[in-house]
């Protein structure tokens, strides 16, 4: 009862945030029934007049709500099948940035982390040179061999967890009372996509997880003439603080910078797109934030990334479904990208895969023969989502997360050239990846793997036909003489769904009554 009460106290703050920072405002009531547009008509009503104009009112009342929000609208602008693309668009720009927590509190969470003065850890620590939600970087010292080495500390927000914590409940209580209400809802999976956010949060909050990423996405990439990432120094990596080398390079945002250095800007573009889609392909593990912000360029020209936090791993099967979609747009074979789908398993068999090759081929079509400058990403986004729900395709979040990277690590490249077109950017690393895992060298893999995967099974037929004898021996002394269930446990029951019924009813009278918004961005 009591964190129901706190979840809607939350939420109900949310509501009033948002009516004052003018986000009703973007909300096109003419479709909506009589009762949703009287909740916005007096929402309106408490709007403060020097509200942000434009799309830029959501971003404004996310970062007012604080570090967990700003994360939800970055997580947001991944999911335009639920809040729709001129929304996403407008959350991509989002700034994770916040003032910088006191240097003493970052040397307090620093000694607690390692158990030992600062001066037995860091040679020196300088001030913060950029603060976020979750951690903010200093620049700082060691002594290795007698010499000094510069290194990144990146250190956590003390007393973060616990805030990101109380406001993913709230998070799970509306998306699991939005799920209970709608059929439609139940299809976009709210539920699931905060679960993905918690994942996401935690695993930030947890450096030594990002340092693994670090690590990982390393040792993948050792052999890339045009690509690295920082070394961690794992002496000096706890739960709360992560030390990395430090990069003395061009960030990808200094256009002037760049262009000083006399750089080819049009091939960095390709070489982001392609790193991009290599990691993804090749690996089946990429970096899932690569805003000009996280990329430079350093002394050899290469492109290094930074802030491992929010990473993406694809399985083969996904990986595979990623090559044969886009290697389908790019030689234009819809049919071929519309069975990928049903072989997957994303597109339920009560549709016709000649129907659903036609939407493709209406997506695909607009695009060929045209530069990155003559396509609107978020039109043919929104265009895909609608035809995902028109073929009752569920929602793939691991997917969703490589679309919306995929169309920032565009973004990026189309700075540097203006003209340039993705498709024909993709076309080697994906045929590349086509040649080598579904020809004649990855069939042969595949039969190899396949047979050593039966050989696995056989070895393990004598403890499954076991275990499988003591569940049928279970299931007999269950249904010998009936499963009955004693009055207390009957009783215990029916109290426990009356009192599920009356909060469920309670909720969701008071979120329509507070924030039918909510209910209204989620369906």
């Amino acid at each position: 009862m009591i964190s129901s009460l706190s979840h809607l106290a939350r939420l109900a703050r949310t509501g009033y945030v948002f009516a004052r920072e003018g986000v009703f405002a973007l909300i096109d009531t003419r479709a909506l029934p009589l009762p949703e547009r009287t909740f916005i008509a007096i929402a309106r009503l408490l709007e403060r007049p020097s509200a942000k104009d434009g799309s830029g009112r959501l971003a404004a009342a996310l970062t007012k709500l604080g570090p967990t929000y700003v994360k939800l609208g970055q997580f947001m602008a991944t999911r335009p099948d639920v809040v729709g693309a001129d929304i996403a668009r407008s959350l991509e720009s989002l700034q994770d940035r916040m003032p910088p927590f006191p240097q003493g509190e970052a040397e307090a969470v620093i000694v607690a982390a390692f158990d030992r003065p600062l001066t037995q850890t860091y040679a020196s620590l300088g001030p913060a040179v950029a603060a976020a939600s979750i951690a903010q970087v200093h620049k700082a010292e060691i002594d290795v061999d007698g010499a000094r080495q510069t290194v990144a500390v990146k250190v956590l927000r003390p007393g973060i967890e616990r805030r990101l914590n109380a406001d993913l409940a709230a998070f799970f209580f509306a998306a699991r009372t939005a799920e209970s209400m709608s059929t439609e809802a139940q299809r976009l999976r709210p539920v699931e996509a905060v679960a993905t956010l918690a994942r996401s949060v935690k695993i930030e909050m947890d450096f030594r997880l990002e340092a693994a990423a670090a690590s990982e996405m390393a040792e993948n990439t050792k052999d890339d003439g045009d690509f690295r990432v920082p070394t961690v120094d794992w002496d000096r990596t706890a739960r709360d603080v992560l030390t990395l080398e430090w990069i003395d390079g061009t960030p990808l945002n200094d256009r002037a910078a760049l262009e000083a250095r006399g750089l080819d800007l049009p091939a960095l573009g390709r070489n982001v797109i392609q790193s991009f889609l290599r990691h993804a392909l090749r690996d089946g593990f990429f970096h899932a934030d690569m805003h000009p912000g996280n990329l430079f360029v350093d002394a050899d020209g290469k492109l290094v990334a930074v802030d491992f936090g929010i990473m993406g791993r694809l399985g083969p099967k996904e990986r595979r479904f990623l090559a044969e979609i886009l290697y389908g747009f790019i030689t234009r074979d819809y049919m071929r990208t519309a069975q990928v789908h049903f072989d997957a398993g994303y597109v339920p068999r009560h549709h016709k895969v000649e129907d659903f090759a036609q939407a493709i081929r209406a997506i695909g079509e607009p695009i060929h023969n045209r530069t990155a400058e003559d396509i609107s990403m978020a039109k043919l986004l929104m265009l895909l989502f609608e035809v995902t729900g028109l073929f009752d395709m569920r929602t793939r979040p691991e997917l969703l997360l490589l679309q919306k990277t995929m169309v920032v690590v565009e973004g990026v490249a189309r700075t540097f050239d203006p003209k340039l077109d993705m498709w024909k950017t993709a076309d080697p690393v994906v045929r590349e990846w086509i040649a080598r895992h579904l020809g004649p060298v990855g069939k042969l893999e595949g039969v190899v793997d396949g047979a050593g995967e039966i050989g696995r099974f056989l070895g393990q037929v004598p403890s499954l036909l076991n275990r499988a004898g003591t569940i049928l021996d279970q299931i007999d002394d269950i249904t010998r003489d009936g499963l009955v269930l004693s009055p207390q446990s009957v009783e215990a029951i029916g109290r426990a769904e009356a009192r599920h019924g009356r909060w469920t009813t309670a909720g969701i009278w008071m979120i329509a009554l507070m924030l039918g918004w909510i209910a209204w961005l989620i369906l």
